[in-house]
């Protein structure tokens, strides 16, 4: 079931977001677009919620108890820029809004782009880690039906630790600028 409802908070997600640019550059109407974007966030609440619930009925933790604090945390702290994203594409490709803005790749610009991403990384399982401790808690602190929660926890510290090792290395060692090619002399 939680799978399912998985499922439906990002079906649900993107729909919302649909919906909402659909109103906003096809329809012409930019308030009933900010409703529907605004409608993101509850599909998360309703995946909480079913999450939760199972938990709280004696259910033993799963593998999709703590898939579902995966996705809650990554969505609640990465939606607003994935909207964003959306909304940046759809505006230039409908409504003659400019370019969306090109990731850096190279040097200190290309750095501090990596480094926020780590810090959003940091945030989405900062929020995860507290849904599976909440887990736990629902568990009644019994390791017994919550031992995955604390082992997927493990595993994605071990991925933020990682993540955050490679993304500092480009503050320490920037990416550098690609090489032009010479112009040839061609003698003449």
């Amino acid at each position: 079931m939680i799978y399912w409802a998985i499922i439906g908070a990002e079906v649900g997600f993107w729909l919302f977001i649909g919906l909402g640019l659909f109103a906003r550059y096809v329809l012409k109407m930019p308030k009933l677009g900010v409703a529907f974007l605004i409608c993101t966030p509850l599909t998360d609440v309703f995946l909480l919620i079913v999450a939760g619930y199972d938990l709280t009925v004696g259910g033993k933790a799963a593998f999709h108890h703590a898939i579902a604090a995966l996705y809650l945390g990554i969505s609640v702290v990465w939606g607003h820029r994935m909207i964003r994203w959306a909304d940046q594409r759809v505006n230039h490709r409908f409504a003659g809004g400019p370019p969306p803005p090109a990731k850096p790749k190279h040097g200190r610009a290309h750095a501090r782009f990596v480094r926020a991403n780590w810090y959003q990384h940091v945030a989405s399982w900062a929020l995860g880690c507290s849904l599976l401790a909440g887990g736990l808690w629902l568990a009644d602190w019994d390791l017994g039906r919550a031992e995955v929660l604390l082992t997927v926890a493990k595993v994605w510290t071990i991925a933020m630790l990682v993540d955050g090792v490679y993304s500092l290395s480009f503050t320490v060692k920037p990416r550098p600028e690609p090489k032009r090619p010479e112009l040839a002399y061609s003698g003449h």
